[in-house]
């Protein structure tokens, strides 16, 4: 938590990390891509991976204390990123040191995929699953208040753009004459409850929210264009592709994909790592994660996100986690790494 590492500045905290897990005779490699740590088994078996990021997003405005110097009062950790998601990384690598302490897993591997970048565009966890090799399981170490979420959406950015006519205002009644801006505003009316019939069991219905909106020259002239920003949060029922087309078919107006690649997610039916984490922790519930993460990066393999902390209080002020919950959520991935590589 001391050690800052908004996104793009995290060299410092790779370092933290290594350093850490090298002093306790872990096997760590760190890279341009992130840090992988490794507490291989006694035999051969599956690879389980504990996956998250080392970086946070910018402290922002409103804080009461410093952002970058940790202070624990009554219990809560206050700092950036001390939910969002170092709790969680800081409990996976004190479980994979209790692992390593008690003489490994069973069979198999565990790995902890530490990644730079994930709370941008540029996250760097697909080239740390390319270099860790094949993973079967993965637990992605976010803020869930360690309930399990078992599907995520996904999110596709979509550009909407209206043509018109450019003109005075005051010669806009000629039958002729096509507003850009109504058009957009016609074309964003029209999406409302455009899935409402292929629902996800989970995460319900994909909601399509437009997020910003351009058009105008000046107060008194028509533009010839107008643009909106649609945020579409998407969920397994559909494909990106599937979803640009039906929207391209109700809207009317021209539209460009700007960024599909955060597909949705979900944990595969009859689960074994569910399973296993459900017996670790009979008090968690399962639910649907509005949020996208990593998860997206390791989504072929049997995958569930949990972690302490709550994502309410992700990227907000004052951040803080309860302790007692990172503790508890050491001697879960302790426990879940241990049943899971188990004999497996």
């Amino acid at each position: 938590m001391a050690t800052p590492s908004v996104s793009g500045s995290e060299e410092r905290i790779g370092r933290a990390v290594e350093a850490w897990a090298r002093a306790r005779g872990l096997d760590v490699r760190r890279g341009d891509d992130g840090v992988l740590v490794e507490v291989a088994g006694g035999a051969p078996g599956p690879t389980l991976a504990f996956v998250s990021h080392l970086d946070t997003v910018p402290p922002g405005e409103g804080w009461t204390r410093d952002p970058f110097e940790p202070a624990v009062v009554d219990g809560r950790l206050y700092g950036r990123g001390s939910g969002d998601a170092k709790a969680s990384v800081a409990a996976m690598l004190a479980a994979a040191d209790d692992l390593r302490a008690a003489g490994g897993p069973g069979s198999g591997r565990l790995l902890l995929l530490l990644g730079y970048g994930e709370e941008t565009r540029h996250t760097s966890m697909p080239a740390l699953v390319e270099r860790a090799g094949r993973v079967d399981a993965a637990v992605v170490g976010e803020p869930t208040s360690l309930d399990f979420a078992v599907a995520q959406r996904g999110l596709l950015m979509l550009d909407l753009v209206a043509r018109g006519d450019q003109r005075h205002a005051g010669r806009a009644a000629d039958a002729s004459f096509t507003n850009a801006i109504s058009g957009l505003a016609r074309a964003v009316v029209a999406l409302e409850g455009f899935t409402d019939d292929r629902p996800h069991p989970v995460l319900g219905r994909v909601t399509a929210t437009p997020t910003m909106v351009e058009a105008g020259v000046s107060r008194n002239v028509t533009p010839a264009t107008a643009r909106a920003i649609l945020d579409v949060r998407s969920t397994p029922n559909w494909t990106h592709a599937e979803l640009a087309e039906r929207i391209r078919a109700l809207a009317g107006v021209e539209v460009a994909v700007a960024s599909d690649r955060l597909v949705p997610c979900e944990t595969p039916a009859g689960s074994p790592l569910l399973a296993v984490m459900r017996a670790a922790r009979p008090t968690g519930h399962s639910y649907g994660s509005p949020t996208c993460s990593d998860w997206v990066f390791v989504r072929d393999a049997d995958a569930v996100k949990c972690g302490p902390g709550t994502s309410f209080r992700s990227h907000t002020a004052d951040e803080f986690v309860e302790l007692a919950e990172v503790s508890e959520a050491r001697g879960f991935y302790a426990r879940v790494a241990t049943d899971f590589l188990q004999g497996a």
